[in-house]
């Protein structure tokens, strides 16, 4: 027999599968008494119907290598999935619901009244010094306050089975195309499984979205004009945003099919001749948005796409501005911001964070830099960060010089004992560490994925995750455990 859970090392991590002495837990005692029961012949095959659906569906992501420049490959994948037990769930989703909140509430009032900055809850010289904070956006009120429509927060366990909000990403939040097809490979390859457990769905995503994007249209019209603006072929995520595009029957399009006239009004290029478009879900970054007030030089945005947005011509989702909630320094001020907004406490927790604009949490941080996983504010994808554990001498001496010469970049963070799940390894069932990246979506309610996108790092002991450093992902499954 191919996996044994006698055999299965967890080590000091709580695993989302496996507990104490070797026994599955509640959520998983059906799948891991089916994986149990699986020859090695029979992994291969299903391994070889996953690449193969992989394959046949053409699921690709692009990175980047100096030697070979971009290059797309298929989507790593594990058929062994997450899983989760609906009652856990629930509460996590109260969680993600009331951050998503609070943080369109903090940006909505940044660009407008400033009340948090007035009662000091935030240092305003955090907000000055934010190089995603867009005075352009100073004095706008998008429909229904809210700035962040699609966020991606990604959850950590710890070794105690506490999850944890390891980061916000508000901007353009890359992914959910990846759990849609996650879970249509699990279909192909374990179509009983899906008989034996209570699976909640996560296929009506892309229509979600597409409700929340028709929210935005400044119009009121029956089927309002939404498009995917993409940076085009080359992205690495272009994959989903074509997806994502054909899922919704909307029109993807880049920079150059669209134009702004002078009458602030956004309109698409057609065979036909110009057709308005009501709203954008851009994959741009700000600063290529629009040339006339960011990179003037950019190919990639729409000019007057600012004045047409300002103008409440077109809706843009994400609203430019949000990522100033994404900065790292920020979210160690998170559970405060929830607190002055909603008079609520935290229901998800934070990483412990040293703010190292902070003196004394920076001297701290130098000291123990050995232990401390260091980000920079505003990077993401997992680079230009230092994992002290694993860092040679020479890294944590030049990162105690990057933290001196610009504390208001760094921000630190105890290394955790990430928690694991079994993983394919060949032919064999070993721990690896993952994280969770639900999507949640606001427009006049906030909904949550049932589930998200689980990333695994594959390599043993590792704990980078992403796909362009090595990572894989799982079908996460949230399990209805009562409505069985």
């Amino acid at each position: 027999m191919a996996i044994r859970w006698g055999n299965y090392a967890t080590g000091p991590f709580y695993d989302e599968l496996i507990k104490g002495r070797n026994k599955p837990r509640e959520a998983a005692v059906d799948l891991c008494s089916y994986l149990r029961g699986l020859s090695d012949k029979d992994i291969e095959e299903y391994r070889v119907a996953a690449s193969t659906a992989i394959h046949v569906m053409g699921i690709t992501f692009t990175v980047y290598t100096e030697e070979e420049g971009s290059i797309d490959r298929a989507w790593p994948f594990d058929i062994i999935p997450r899983i989760i037990d609906k009652k856990e769930w629930q509460q996590i989703e109260l969680g993600l619901k009331q951050r998503v909140k609070a943080l369109n509430m903090f940006i909505d009032d940044l660009y407008n009244e400033q009340r948090i900055l007035g009662a000091g809850i935030v240092p305003e010289d955090i907000l000055i010094n934010s190089k995603n904070f867009l005075p352009e956006c100073l004095g706008v009120k998008p429909k229904h306050g809210v700035w962040a429509h699609i966020c991606g927060s990604d959850l950590v366990r710890d070794q105690h089975g506490t999850v944890y909000v390891l980061e916000d990403n508000l901007r353009v939040p890359s992914g959910v195309s990846y759990m849609l097809e996650n879970r249509h490979v699990m279909k192909r390859v374990f179509p009983d499984m899906f008989e034996k457990y209570n699976i909640l769905p996560v296929d009506d995503y892309p229509s979600e979205l597409y409700d929340m994007l028709c929210q935005l249209s400044p119009r009121e019209v029956a089927q309002p004009e939404i498009v995917v603006l993409t940076p085009g072929i080359y992205n690495s995520a272009y994959f989903e945003h074509a997806y994502l595009a054909q899922q919704m029957g909307a029109e993807l399009v880049v920079g150059s099919d669209l134009e702004v006239d002078d009458d602030d009004i956004v309109y698409m290029r057609t065979v036909e001749g110009l057709s308005r478009v009501d709203v954008i879900y851009r994959r741009i970054d700000d600063a290529f948005l629009d040339p006339e007030v960011f990179h003037e030089d950019s190919m990639l945005g729409v000019p007057g796409l600012m004045r047409a947005w300002k103008a409440g011509n077109v809706g843009l989702a994400n609203a430019p501005g949000a990522g100033v909630a994404d900065d790292k320094v920020v979210y160690a001020f998170v559970p405060d911001i929830i607190r002055f907004y909603l008079n609520e406490e935290p229901l998800l927790q934070n990483v412990p964070t040293y703010k190292c604009i902070n003196k004394d949490e920076r001297d701290y941080v130098i000291e123990h830099i050995d232990e401390m996983v260091v980000k920079p504010a505003n990077e993401s994808g997992g680079y230009g960060m230092l994992i002290g554990p694993h860092a040679t001498k020479a890294e944590r001496e030049k990162f105690v010089r990057l933290i001196r010469r610009d504390p208001r970049n760094y921000v630190a963070q105890p290394m955790l004992l990430l928690s694991t799940a079994p993983t394919l390894i060949g032919n064999k069932a070993e721990a690896r560490h993952l994280d969770l990246r639900p999507f949640i979506l606001s427009g006049e309610d906030i909904s949550v994925t049932t589930g998200g996108l689980t990333r695994v790092a594959m390599r043993k002991g590792s704990t980078v995750v992403n796909s362009s450093q090595g990572g894989g992902s799982k079908d996460t499954w949230i399990v209805d455990m009562e409505g069985e």
